[in-house]
């Protein structure tokens, strides 16, 4: 399929921090996607909260189905919009590679620990694993991925406000990231189509938790319609194909809305390069007012009924006691910390302490950091 022009075209890549043989058989964004599928980080992310703990139920979602879902997303609008699917589904799957154990709650928990020594950030550090912290080729640290890639990881919430973080800063690609301006089409397109992955899943999920009742969605301007059509079609469903039918509804009305608007958008300016599309003032993949006003009512609906549910915040307080526990116990005891972590703390201080213990603890999944919790409090369990 030939690319628009505003398209960020593989053969125009900017290139990578360490140069490399061309493939012949990919181009520098299939490689930059391989090479994400393939990592230790992206493995991951199957026992990563999403939501739901992973060990509530093997149905629900995680980090890494949820990647896959906006990578299939993404591909589908940058196909629809002529732009290089492959960048786009390299973004999408990376894009939360930098997540610690249990979701936002082991974040949050992450975030207060480290704030004496820079914080934490997930998109941050996604960006630290890309190009340093996954230690897998002889010739270089990180994946040594493109600058169209990296830079839409480092933008996925838009672009950096100065003073820029320093790994980025201080990386020597920065400067082919445009750090200031608007993310590149593929990057907005794979920013999006998260919202739109994590709003569906999320209402199938709060479904099938028992969480959301179709009563309540009927009353919502954007899901309400949906409801009520698949209840004319269908009549009493069991809960598991209602969700479904509704949700497989719901992508599909915000994927339509989406790329009518990005297309209005497009017609408007008419970028003819990629450069003019991220001069244009603002996003160019975006939803209409209309339907971005009724997916923030769904959302603020979500945040009351499954975000903040008891039993979800009940599992928010463990997660975050582990977290906390954890840093506090090897910031103590350093000489519990793996051997491979102790040297990476080296004889930096508390500050580069502190980082390594940051580090180690956001790679872990959900059930390495209960296990080291367990290892580190529990008296009869034999240290792992």
């Amino acid at each position: 399929m030939s690319l628009a022009c505003y398209a960020l075209a593989p053969q125009h890549s900017l290139g990578r921090l360490i140069r490399e043989p061309e493939d012949e058989l990919r181009n520098p964004h299939q490689r930059d996607r391989d090479r994400i599928l393939h990592s230790t980080a992206f493995r991951r992310l199957m026992y990563k909260t999403q939501v739901f703990v992973n060990f509530e139920g093997d149905h629900f979602r995680t980090r890494l189905t949820h990647s896959l879902e906006v990578a299939q997303i993404t591909r589908t609008v940058c196909r629809a919009l002529g732009l290089n699917e492959d960048l786009g589904e390299a973004i999408a799957l990376a894009h939360d590679l930098g997540h610690p154990p249990f979701g936002h709650a082991g974040e949050e928990a992450l975030a207060e620990v480290l704030k004496p020594y820079g914080g934490f950030d997930h998109n941050l550090q996604t960006f630290r694993i890309l190009t340093a912290l996954e230690c897998r080729y002889a010739a270089f640290d990180g994946l040594n991925l493109t600058a169209e890639t990296l830079e839409g990881v480092v933008k996925h919430n838009g672009p950096l406000d100065e003073p820029w973080p320093e790994p980025i800063a201080a990386h020597p690609l920065a400067s082919r990231m445009n750090l200031g301006q608007q993310a590149h089409l593929e990057a907005q397109v794979a920013a999006v189509c998260d919202d739109i992955a994590y709003s569906g899943h999320d209402v199938d999920d709060g479904i099938r938790a028992g969480f959301i009742a179709p009563a309540e969605l009927r009353e919502l301007a954007l899901a309400g319609p949906l409801v009520r059509e698949v209840e004319r079609r269908f009549g009493a469903l069991p809960r598991e194909r209602f969700a479904h039918e509704l949700v497989r509804r719901l992508i599909d009305v915000l994927v339509r809305d989406l790329l009518a608007e990005s297309r209005r958008r497009l017609a408007r300016v008419a970028p003819r390069s990629p450069e003019e599309a991220r001069a244009a003032g603002g996003p160019l993949v975006a939803f209409s007012e209309d339907v971005g006003e009724r997916l923030g009512e769904l959302r603020s609906f979500l945040r009351e009924r499954v975000y903040c549910h008891y039993k979800v915040a009940r599992m928010t307080r463990k997660a975050q006691r582990v977290v906390r526990e954890l840093f506090q116990a090897l910031m103590e005891s350093p000489e519990c910390l793996p051997e491979s972590w102790r040297r990476r703390a080296g004889g930096g201080g508390v500050r580069a302490l502190a980082q390594a213990v940051g580090d180690y603890i956001a790679g872990m999944t959900d059930r390495y950091a209960l296990n080291e919790h367990e290892s580190l409090f529990k008296l009869t369990r034999y240290p792992s």
